[in-house]
C-alpha cells in the first residue's frame, strides 16, 4: 500500500516514464525467454541432425556392415568407430548388434554389455534424430540409425551423440549477443520513453490529469453559463471554441472547426476578423439583432492563437434609445410650442387688462384658427398615435436644422398599426437619412417629404430629399452595415435596420431612385400585416 501510495504521488510525467519503462522490460525479458527457448531447440535439432548424418554414414559402410552381420565385436570395428568419433568431434559412437548388445563403445569394458537406451526404434527400421538421453556416458543429444544388409536385413544399429555441453556453450554465446541487442534496445526504449514524456510534459504545460479535467470543467461552466457570445477561431479562421449564447445572436450553426469565412456572418465582424485588430463596442446587425462586439488577439510566448471575439446582445437597449430619442424630440417640440404659448396668453392678458376687449377678441380668434390650420403635419391622414408623435419629432428637428419636413397630401393611414416599434425603426431612419442628406445638400431650401399609402394591411412608404443624391461607389453597399457618408465614427446601421426590420415582417427596403442633378434620393418601404382594422372595427378598403 506504502508503494503504491508513493507511485500515486509521483507526477503524471513520471508515471508514464516509469510504466513505459516497465512495459519495455517486460517485452525484453518475454522476448529474451522466447528467443533462449528457441535457440536451445534449434541448437538441440541442429545437434541431433548432425548426429544423425554421422550415424548413416557409418551404418552405411560395407566394412561395418559386415562386422556387425558378423557381431565380430572389438577390433576393426572399435578402431573404425574411435576414429569417427575423432574426426567429427563427437562423444561417442556406440555400435550394437540387432539384441542391442555393444559391438563398439568409446569405453572398451562396455563392450559385450547391453546397452542403456532403447534401441527397439532402429532395430525395426526406424530412426531417432534429436533425443536428449542419459546413458552410460551421461546426459547427451543423440540419434540412432539401423544397420542394414545389401540383403535387407537390419543387422543392428549405430548410435551417434554429442555431449549437451556443445549446444549449451553455443547457446550461450547466441543468447550473450541477443542479450547485448536486448540490452541496446532497452537503452534506446529507455530514451524514446523519456523523450516521449518530455514532449507530453511540454504539450500539457506541466498540468496534470486532474488539473486538466478541472480546466475542462471550469470552460464549459464559464463558456455556457455567462450571457454573451464567446466565439474563438484560430489563425486560419477556423472555429475552434464557441458557446451557444453565440449561435444564437449570431443566427446560424457554428460547428467547431467550420471554416468562418464560409459562414453567413456580418460583414464587420469578418473584417474584423481579416484585420486582426483588436475591437472594442464594435456595433454589428445580426438577423434582427444589433451585437456589441468585442475582439481580442490570443498570444502565447510571442505565437499567435487566434482571436477571441464577444458578443453582447443591445437590440433592447437600441430600441428603448431610439423610442426615447423619439420621445425627447417630441418633449423638446412641446417645450417649445409652451414658451410660445406662454408669450401668446400674455399677449391676451394684457390686451384685457388695458380695456382692447375688441382687440383681445381678434387676437384670440386669430390663435383659435392659427391652431386649427397648424394641428401638425399630419393632420387626420395618419390614425396612428405612435406614427403622429414621430412625426411630429421629426418635424421639430427639422426645424432646428433647417430642413422643412413635409408629409405627402395623398397619405393614408386610417388606423393604428399592428407593430410600432418595427414602423418607427424603418421611418425613423429613413428620415433621419433623409434630413442629414437635405441639411448636407446643395438645394435650397432643404425639404423632406414623406408618402404613407395603406393599402389592406399593407403600408407603403417612401421618403425623398433634396440632398445631392447617392455616391455611385455606396449604391451597391448601402444596406450593408458600416456603408455611411458621414465623417464621424458610430453610424452606418440605419438602413441596414430599416431593412432587418422590414424583412423580419415579410417586407422589404430598397433604394427607388439614387438622385443626382435634379433630386435626391429616393427610398421606398413596403411594410405587409402591419395595419390594423378600419374606425369601425371592419377591413380597409
Amino acid at each position: 500500500m506504502a508503494e503504491r501510495g508513493l507511485f500515486a504521488r509521483l507526477r503524471f510525467s513520471r508515471q508514464i516514464l516509469l510504466l513505459q519503462v516497465g512495459v519495455v522490460v517486460l517485452l525484453l525479458v518475454v522476448g529474451l525467454a522466447l528467443v533462449a527457448a528457441l535457440l536451445r531447440n534449434t541448437l538441440t535439432d541442429d545437434y541431433g541432425q548432425r548426429a544423425l548424418a554421422i550415424a548413416r554414414s557409418v551404418a552405411a559402410d560395407q566394412a561395418v556392415v559386415a562386422d556387425v552381420a558378423a557381431k565380430r565385436a572389438g577390433g576393426a570395428l572399435q578402431s573404425h568407430a574411435l576414429a569417427v568419433r575423432t574426426r567429427t568431434d563427437t562423444s561417442f559412437v556406440v555400435i550394437t548388434d540387432d539384441r542391442g548388445i555393444r559391438l563398439a563403445h568409446p569405453d572398451p569394458t562396455q563392450i559385450g554389455q547391453p546397452v542403456s537406451t532403447d534401441y527397439r526404434v532402429p532395430i525395426g527400421g526406424g530412426e531417432v534424430a534429436s533425443a536428449v538421453e542419459k546413458g552410460t556416458l551421461g546426459l547427451s543429444v543423440r540419434s540412432k540409425t539401423y544397420v542394414k544388409t545389401p540383403g535387407g536385413r537390419i543387422v543392428g544399429e549405430v548410435s551417434v551423440g554429442f555431449e549437451t555441453d556443445d549446444p549449451t556453450a553455443d547457446f550461450q554465446h547466441l543468447l550473450l549477443v541477443a542479450g547485448g541487442f536486448g540490452g541496446l534496445a532497452l537503452l534506446l526504449g529507455i530514451g524514446a520513453s523519456a523523450l516521449l514524456t518530455r514532449r507530453l510534459r511540454r504539450q500539457t504545460h506541466g498540468l496534470e490529469p486532474h488539473e486538466l479535467t478541472e480546466l475542462l470543467y471550469e470552460r464549459e461552466a464559464v463558456l455556457h453559463g455567462i450571457g454573451e457570445g464567446v466565439l474563438a477561431v484560430d489563425g486560419e479562421n477556423r472555429i475552434t471554441v464557441c458557446n451557444e449564447e453565440a449561435g444564437r445572436l449570431l443566427g446560424i450553426a457554428l460547428p467547431v472547426g467550420a471554416d468562418l469565412s464560409e459562414l453567413d456572418i456580418s460583414p464587420r465582424l469578418r473584417t474584423a476578423l481579416a484585420d486582426g485588430a483588436e475591437v472594442t463596442n464594435l456595433l454589428a446587425v445580426a438577423g434582427e439583432r444589433v451585437l456589441v462586439v468585442n475582439s481580442r488577439a490570443v498570444r502565447h510566448d510571442d505565437r499567435e492563437l487566434g482571436t477571441v471575439l464577444t458578443l453582447r446582445d443591445r437590440t433592447d437597449f437600441e430600441t428603448l434609445t431610439r423610442e426615447l430619442d423619439s420621445v425627447r424630440s417630441l418633449t423638446d417640440g412641446l417645450r417649445a410650442q409652451r414658451h410660445e404659448y406662454r408669450n401668446r396668453l400674455h399677449t391676451l392678458s394684457g390686451l384685457l387688462q388695458l380695456g382692447h376687449r375688441d382687440e383681445a377678441v381678434e387676437y384670440l380668434q386669430t390663435l383659435t384658427d392659427s391652431v386649427a390650420s397648424g394641428a401638425g403635419p399630419v393632420g387626420e391622414t395618419v390614425a396612428d398615435p405612435y406614427l403622429q408623435a414621430l412625426l411630429v419629432a421629426k418635424t421639430e428637428q427639422a426645424v432646428e436644422k433647417g430642413v422643412a419636413l413635409r408629409v405627402s397630401d395623398d397619405s393614408w393611414v386610417p388606423a393604428a398599426t399592428t407593430d410600432p416599434i418595427a414602423l418607427n425603426t424603418v421611418t425613423g431612419n429613413l428620415l433621419d437619412n433623409a434630413l442629414h442628406a437635405a441639411r448636407m445638400g446643395d438645394r435650397r431650401p432643404a425639404t423632406v417629404e414623406i408618402a404613407l399609402l395603406a393599402q389592406g394591411s399593407e403600408l407603403h412608404l417612401s421618403v425623398v430629399d433634396s440632398g445631392d443624391g447617392i455616391p455611385a461607389e455606396l449604391r451597391e453597399t448601402l444596406f450593408t452595415e458600416g456603408a455611411t457618408t458621414k465623417l464621424t465614427p458610430g453610424h452606418g446601421l440605419g438602413l441596414a435596420l430599416a431593412r432587418q426590420a422590414a424583412r423580419a415582417r415579410g417586407g422589404d427596403v430598397w433604394l427607388g431612385d439614387p438622385g443626382g442633378e435634379n433630386s435626391g434620393a429616393l427610398f421606398v418601404a413596403a411594410l405587409p400585416g402591419i395595419v390594423g382594422g378600419g374606425p369601425d372595427g371592419g377591413e380597409l378598403p
